[in-house]
This record gives C-alpha cells, structure tokens and sequence, in this order.
C-alpha cells in the first residue's frame, strides 16, 4: 500500500485509524478495550505479553490502576512506549502465559507484582494483593518468589502488603491498626489468632493477640458492627473472653488517627497486667495456618494441640 494510500484511509473522514505506530485500525469509531491490548501486543511485537494491571483484569480480578497497557518484551528487543502503552524489557520473560483469542498475558502472580511496582499508592497495592490471595488466585508463596526474583525497584509497597496479608488482614482499618502496633515498639503480637479454649472449643478471632499477657486488642469498623445484630455479636463476642480470662481491648478506627499514643499506652497497660498472672490454657492458630480452614467449625477440626509461635 501506498503511503498515499494509507493516509487517505486514516484521514478524518477515511474508514481507518491510526493506533500506535505501524498499528491501525480498520473500522472508525470507538475503540474497545480488546482492541487496545491487541494493537499494544502487535506493537511489542512477536513473543511479547500483557502484564500489570491489564493482566489481572483479564484474570477476573478488581484491581485499582490506569487504562494503560503494560506489555513484556525481552531485554534484547528494542520498543519504547507510546501513547497507552508501557513497555517493560526485562530478562525474565515468563515460560507460561494465558491467552484469550489472540491476547497473550502473564499469569496472576506476575501480573499482581508488575501492577504493584507500577503503582503509586499503598492503597491500591494492598488491594490488588489482598484481592488476588483471598480470592485464590495465587498463593502468598507465588508472589513472595515474584517479589524476590523481579527488581527491587518499586517493590517497597509490595512487601510491606504481603507482610500484612500473611498476617490475615482483612479490612484497611485493621492494616492501619496493625501498622500502628508494628511500628509501636510493642511486643509483636500474632495477628488474626484463632483462640480455643483447652479442650479446642473455638473462641474468636483476634485482630491481635499476646499470648504471654494473655490480651487482645481489635479495631471495632463501623462497617462491621452498624446494625444491631453486629454490636450484639461483638459484644456475645467480648463477653465470651472474659469468660476465658482474656483481656479485650477495643479501638475505633478514628482513634488511630486523633490518638495513636493512647492507644499504645493502653496496649501496654493492659500487657504488662496480664504478664503478672499465670499463663491462659488458650491454643491458638495463625494465619497461615487457616488458610484452609475459613470459619470457626473448619478451624474446630484442625484440632490445635498447643499454641503456636
């Protein structure tokens, strides 16, 4: 074709358009998303992939992030991004990948680590981390291996989230609450703890809990506890450890905000009674230890013969 041609259909009124460079569509109109990723991968060129947010989205996942399209290419070729497209070199271009039709994208767990590194906000990547291990997509191990083995540039944020998924996070106001007791100076607690009693009847799950003081602190969202069914539950919930003879401290999320140093204060009150008493016959379970038991009968039938450290 002519470059006359060519540029007779890419003209206003002509029935192509120009995309990227060498890339065109040939229908007018608005472009679809599909269409995008396509023209992104054609741009790149043979051998090239979709990773980033992009990528998780075509995994049937939320996740925050531009409508940019970050594509891999090997080290060795030579493209530089343009327009909506992000190019990404690198020397570990993935031996799997999906594919829908003719799109071609990274599984989860590099998609997930490649759209957090290009991600300015803590929030969004806790979400996108958070998002893809509850809903078992990919195991904290797969991207713990993404993480180590991808560049530490722009990683920072995805450390610190999978810290707090592997602690059970579940909500941002408890990762704010476990942020605040991590860089506290307070002994370091085991968060989300399943507590049984001595004959392994569950108890509750705490937001953190000190084995040795026998103490739990929670974070108490409005988001949980609006109706009148909930703050019945959280308080059936606060009297069933005292029974046990734990100390429940609870917080609202605000208070993280207008009083962080009270709140440590109290922690460390209520820590330092409990250590002068005898240790709890309390068992518990951690995080990692749940993730096949989901609610209080499956945990039941772990059977915690200790509490675990």
């Amino acid at each position: 074709m002519s470059r006359g041609a060519l540029q007779f259909r890419v003209a206003q009124s002509g029935p192509w358009q120009r995309l990227l460079p060498g890339v065109y569509l040939g229908v007018t109109g608005t472009v679809t998303q599909d269409q995008r990723e396509m023209a992104a991968l054609l741009y790149a060129g043979q051998g090239s992939m979709i990773t980033g947010v992009t990528a998780v989205r075509r995994h049937h996942l939320r996740t925050p992030g531009p409508d940019s399209v970050d594509v891999l290419i090997s080290w060795n070729c030579k493209r530089q991004s343009v327009a909506f497209v992000r190019i990404h070199r690198t020397r570990r271009m993935p031996e799997r990948l999906f594919v829908t039709g003719k799109i071609r994208f990274t599984a989860v767990p590099r998609a997930v680590a490649d759209a957090a590194r290009s991600m300015a906000r803590f929030d969004d990547v806790r979400a996108v981390v958070s998002e893809a291990v509850q809903r078992r997509a990919c195991t904290m191990a797969e991207l713990a291996t993404e993480l180590k083995s991808g560049p530490s540039a722009g990683s920072a944020f995805l450390r610190e989230a999978l810290a707090e998924v592997s602690d059970g996070v579940r909500s941002v106001a408890e990762a704010d609450f476990r942020r605040l007791i991590v860089r506290s100076g307070l002994p370091r607690p085991i968060f989300n703890a399943q507590l049984f009693d001595a004959d392994g009847t569950f108890i509750a799950t705490a937001d953190a809990w000190w084995e040795d003081a026998g103490v739990v602190a929670e974070v108490d969202s409005r988001a949980y506890h609006f109706a009148a069914e909930d703050q019945d539950r959280t308080n059936e919930r606060h009297d069933k450890l005292i029974a046990h003879g734990i100390f429940p401290l609870h917080f609202a999320p605000r208070r993280m905000k207008t009083d962080p140093a009270g709140i440590v204060r109290e922690i460390r009150q209520a820590i330092g009674k409990g250590l002068q008493r005898p240790p709890l016959s309390i068992k518990w379970l951690p995080p990692e230890a749940q993730m096949t038991a989901r609610d209080p009968a499956s945990a039941r039938e772990n059977k915690p013969a200790k509490g675990c450290s």
